[in-house]
Parts: structure tokens; sequence; C-alpha cells
């Protein structure tokens, strides 16, 4: 299946149903008086998150999204039949932006979680509505009120509580699949990885969720190898893993263009919490490997962790190092109970 986390769509909603203008008219019946019923309601366009997916891929094959009408009211003081609501079933972290690309219109980040995005029109009154003393014999209704025609744009950005950055062959999707059931394709050549990948890690018995970001270049937010297109699933993660190649020549300089590209992409990536990890420190002795690390140090870099994620060595402490961060961001999105505020005591 496909990654896609950016789509276009079209959604209308139904129009109303029109009113009807009608007359009882029986043998026997000297002054039936009107009888025309109200237009149905026309269908709304919602949409609400949903287990079970991690793509907007089918909403590349179907873009237009249409409610259906209302239908028009009828004699006898019938109502018309209602239009049917649309539901567009995204998957959790989905948000839905206007034609623009920049306003927000709603963000779903939890599972159920329902917004209208285009009301269905009202149906029109018949003209049973408008008889009045003075006015007994109405030749007049109301029309449907019209749909509503608009042009949305559905981002995904993954729900992930660590979120893996670095240069390519850094050793992230190596990393990944040490640690977790995920298989993500491995090679010893630059952006082996095109989409992100999701692990669920258990450490300590606590799960929690990695994504690894497809690798980021020097200009990366100018558009260049893969741009920063991916840097959107990480803005939700409650800590980054910062990895770099042990075995690359120029540490220093992939460390800082990382951090460069962190601090350009904003949307407070740079703020984030972050764990710098020396990777593939199996192919170092441990004199380099106490350089490097001061190395990395000096230049800003806090708590370096050491790791070889092919060999295993010291990936354990690095997953310790994360779950905290994860613990204290769980523990502030978990909602308040509204019996334990205050003082505590009970009150009637």
């Amino acid at each position: 299946m496909k990654f896609l986390d950016l789509c276009k769509v079209y959604i209308r909603s139904g129009g109303g149903g029109n009113g009807c203008i009608s007359f009882r008219r029986e043998k026997f019946i000297e002054y039936g008086g009107p009888d025309g019923g109200d237009g149905g309601k026309g269908g709304s366009v919602w949409a609400e998150a949903v287990d079970g997916l991690n793509t907007l891929i089918d909403f590349r094959y179907q873009q237009h999204w249409f409610a259906d009408n209302g239908k028009s009211g009828m004699g006898q003081g019938r109502t018309g039949k209602d239009g049917q609501d649309i539901v567009l079933r995204v998957p959790v972290g989905t948000e839905v932006l206007d034609e623009d690309e920049e306003t927000v219109i709603a963000d779903l980040t939890e599972l159920g979680q329902r917004v209208l995005l285009a009301k269905g029109g009202n149906g029109g009154w018949g003209n049973l509505h408008f008889k009045t003393s003075t006015n007994q014999a109405p030749r007049r209704a109301n029309p449907g009120q019209e749909e509503i025609n608009r042009t949305l744009w559905l981002r995904l950005k993954l729900i992930a509580d660590v979120g893996l950055v670095g240069l390519p062959n850094a050793g992230k999707s190596t990393f990944l699949a040490a640690t977790s059931n995920a298989r993500p394709k491995i090679a010893d050549y630059p952006f082996t990885t095109l989409h992100p990948n999701l692990g669920v890690v258990l450490v300590d018995g606590n799960e929690f969720v990695v994504a690894d970001i497809p690798g980021l270049i020097e200009g990366a937010h100018e558009g260049r190898g893969l741009g920063d297109l991916f840097l959107g699933h990480v803005e939700r993660c409650a800590v980054l893993l910062h990895l770099i190649d042990g075995s690359s020549g120029s540490l220093l300089e992939d460390y800082k263009t990382i951090c460069d590209e962190l601090e350009a992409y904003g949307e407070g990536l740079a703020d984030k919490p972050r764990v710098t990890v020396l990777n593939k420190i199996d192919t170092l002795d441990d004199e380099e490997r106490a350089f490097l690390k001061d190395e990395l140090k000096a230049v800003g870099a806090e708590n370096v962790l050491l790791m070889s994620g092919a060999s295993g060595e010291g990936v354990t402490e690095v997953l310790r190092a994360l779950r905290p961060h994860v613990d204290a961001r769980r523990e502030a999105d978990k909602p308040v109970d509204p019996e334990e505020e205050g003082d505590g005591t009970w009150h009637p």
C-alpha cells in the first residue's frame, strides 16, 4: 500500500428540497385549504478519525465527495426525505486545511473525533406553513437552501511518541528494525527510506511508537533531496532521537546540518526534547568513541549516548533515555478527572 500524507478533495453538501404548493381537494370537502409539505434537509459532509488507517491513499482515487440532496415536499402535508450524510474516514492525526493549505479547519487527533465540513441545506417551507387567519389559501412556498461546495486539503501527521531524525544512512531504519517488528527497507545508499515507517518499541514493559522519517540533507528546507516534506510527522512527537553516523568523516557538520534544518523548519521542532546518539560504534574503538563523544559535546550536544543498531550495543540504554520524555508527555495529555480537582474533599 502506497503512503500518502497530503491530498486534495472536493466536497459538496446536499441542497434542501423545495417546499410544495398544494391544496386539499376531496369530494364533499368544500374548504380543503393548503396542504403542501416542507422539503427535506440536504445531507452534510463529515470527517471522522477511524482506526486501522495510516495513509490517505483512499482519497487519491476518489477526490469528489457529494452528499445527497433533500427531496421536495409533497401534498397531504408530506415532508420530503432528508438527504443522506457522507463521512470522510481519515486516519487519526489528520489535519483538514482550507483551499489555501494554511488555514486549519480541524485537527483530528483522537479516535472517533468528528467534524462538520459542509452542512446540508435546510428544506423549504410548503404553503401549509404560510396559512394564516387572513391568508387561508397561500400560493407560495420556499425553495430549499443551496448546497455548499468546498475544496479542502487533508494532511496526515502520524501519531508517534518518538521521531527519528538524521542524515541519510545514519542508521535510522536499522534502529527501527532492531527495536520493533517494523521491517523498513535497509540498504547502503542514500534515500533508501522514501516514506515514514512506524514501529512499536517495548522497553521495561512499556510500549511507545517510533517514527522513522526519511533522511534530511543540507538545504532540505529549500526543497533539496526529499526536502522537509515529512518533518510534519514529528511535530506531534514527545522527543526527537537524533542519530549521527559515527563512521562519517564529517561528524560535526552532520550534527549541525540536522540542527539547522530543524531550526529552519520551525513549528517548535528545534525546542523539542532531543536525545543525541552516536550510532555505528561497532566500527570504532574505545579511544575513537570517547573522542567523538567529546567533540559532539563541545558543539552543544547534550547527554550524548553511544549505540550500534546493527550489533545491538547500547540500544536498550537509548530506549530507556527516551522513555521519561514519552511518559511525561502522556502524563501531560492525560485528561483531568473533575472529581480530583480542588482540595480533594467530597462535596455534595
